[in-house]
């Protein structure tokens, strides 16, 4: 039985195996090649030259996609007083306090995409680490999850903020946007990103740090990218 269907192996015999694709021409390429019947998400997917087992060559951050992610993100909000009041009215979708850490943890509810804090809430929400953190779901400092400017935070997230951290292989994974997205925004927003962690290139990390990049859909199969012409483009 083959492993995949016969969209996917049509496809993916029209993938030029032996020559990487310029970002612009994977891209179009992906946009009048769909499989799913459902508009998938576009991923780029990025093999650093670093050691994540070393703290100095860890790279993460967080980068505000201009053209949106093409998701509608549900953001929760840990904040009281008047900072609940503020979130609510900046558009979050669920916003309390111990209530709140309460219900996540007892009832293990987790229907919300991201999740901001407010810096007085922490000690009450590192409680859900062990939940919220495989998930992506922690607020963290770095990630500006965790600030009193929660108005700022939503919007950012609602606009299209991602979070991007190296995992244990070296390797990034990040969604640019939908596939129904025009082709010059989804070029905007992979540029954005591979720019971001181009960027964000830790000073430990020695010789080539882009080793291989690749743009894939959510069931489609996957296109090499010319790695040296992307590190070019921002050096």
């Amino acid at each position: 039985m083959p492993k995949h269907g016969k969209k996917y192996r049509e496809v993916k015999e029209k993938i030029d195996k032996l020559n990487p694709y310029q970002l612009e021409e994977a891209l179009g390429f992906i946009k009048e090649n769909g499989i799913a019947k459902f508009d998938e998400s576009v991923d780029v997917a990025m093999r650093l030259g670093v050691n994540p087992r070393h703290a100095d060559q860890i790279v993460r951050g967080t980068v505000v996609l201009p053209h949106g992610t093409g998701k509608t993100v549900k953001v929760l909000v840990f904040a009281m007083g008047e900072k609940e009041k503020e979130a609510q009215d900046a558009g979050a979708d669920f916003v309390g306090g111990e209530e709140l850490i309460d219900k996540i943890a007892k009832e293990n509810w987790l229907d919300f995409d991201s999740a901001v804090a407010t810096p007085d809430m922490m000690g009450k929400v590192s409680k859900l680490g062990r939940m919220l953190g495989p998930r992506g779901l922690m607020p963290n400092p770095k990630s500006g999850t965790v600030t009193f400017d929660v108005a700022r935070a939503i919007q950012e997230i609602k606009a299209g903020k991602i979070q991007y951290k190296v995992d244990k292989t070296g390797i990034i994974h990040a969604p640019v946007g939908k596939r129904s997205l025009d082709l010059d925004k989804l070029i905007q927003n992979a540029l954005t990103l591979i720019e971001a962690v181009v960027k964000a290139k830790p000073a430990a990390s020695k010789g080539k740090y882009l080793l291989s990049a690749a743009v894939s859909t959510t069931m489609g199969p996957s296109l090499k990218l010319d790695s040296n012409s992307l590190m070019t483009r921002f050096k």
